[in-house]
C-alpha cells in the first residue's frame, strides 16, 4: 500500500530525515514512536504528501506521488489519503454531518451522495443522534469521531493520524483506539499513526522505532 525510500529532510542546516526506509501493506495498523525530535511528524506529513522530501522516493499504490504536481497531488490527496490529528480541526460554523461532507464535496460529489455517505459513518461511529450538532455542542471524544469520519468519506487508500488520542481522556482515547481496530478489522482499512500513547502502539500490527531521524526498529 505505501513504500517510501531513502527519505531525506532538512530545515536549513537541520537534518531531519537522514534515509528512511519503510512499507506498509494494506489492513495494518502502523504506529510511529520514539522521543521528541525524533522525526516522526515530519515522516508523517511527507507520507501524506503534506511536505516533500529533499529527496527519496513515496509510492502509494503503484504512483510514485512526490513525483506529482502540486495540482494533481492535491487531487490524489483529496481521493485517497485521510488525515487525523490530535486536534480535530473542525469548523465552527458547520454541524457534524457538514463538516463530514467537505471533503466530498471537493471530490466533486452530489449534496445527496456525500450527505448519504457521511450520514452512513456518523451513524457508523455512534453519532447518529448528532448530525446536526455543532462542534462547541459535542464532546470531545465525540468531536475526534466526527474528524474520523471526515477522513473516511472518501474511502482513502490510507488513514494517516498524528497523535490522534493525545487530546482527549483515557476513556475516550481507550475508545478511539479500539475504533481504529475496528475499521482495520471490519473495512481493512490502512492506518499509519504517529503516537506517544503505549496502549495505542500495543494494539498495531506494527510498531516502527524512529531515532534520531532513522528508523531504529
Amino acid at each position: 500500500m505505501l513504500k517510501a525510500q531513502s527519505i531525506h529532510k532538512s530545515y536549513g542546516q537541520l537534518q531531519i530525515l537522514k534515509g528512511v526506509d519503510l512499507e506498509v501493506n494494506r489492513g495494518e495498523i502502523v504506529t510511529i514512536v520514539g522521543a521528541s525530535g525524533a522525526g516522526k511528524s515530519s515522516l508523517l506529513n511527507i507520507l501524506g504528501t503534506l511536505d516533500r522530501p529533499d529527496s527519496g522516493s513515496i509510492f502509494i499504490g503503484n504512483i510514485e506521488v512526490n513525483k506529482l504536481n502540486n495540482k494533481a497531488l492535491s487531487g490524489f490527496r483529496n481521493r485517497e489519503i485521510g488525515f487525523i490529528f490530535q486536534f480535530h480541526h473542525l469548523l465552527a460554523e458547520f454541524d457534524a454531518l457538514e463538516n463530514v461532507c467537505i471533503p466530498a464535496f471537493i471530490a466533486g460529489k452530489s449534496k445527496a451522495e456525500a450527505g448519504k455517505r457521511a450520514t452512513e459513518l456518523l451513524e457508523l461511529l455512534g453519532l447518529g443522534d448528532r448530525l446536526h450538532h455543532k462542534p462547541n455542542q459535542l464532546s470531545g471524544g465525540e468531536q475526534q469521531r466526527v474528524a474520523v469520519a471526515r477522513a473516511l468519506v472518501n474511502d482513502p487508500a490510507l488513514i494517516f493520524a498524528d497523535e490522534p488520542s493525545g487530546n482527549l481522556d483515557s476513556t475516550n482515547a481507550r475508545e478511539l483506539h479500539e475504533l481504529f481496530v475496528r475499521l482495520r478489522n471490519d473495512f481493512n482499512q490502512t492506518f499509519v499513526i504517529v503516537t506517544h500513547n503505549e496502549d495505542l502502539a500495543a494494539l498495531s500490527n506494527r510498531k516502527v522505532l524512529m531515532k534520531d531521524g532513522l528508523i531504529a526498529q
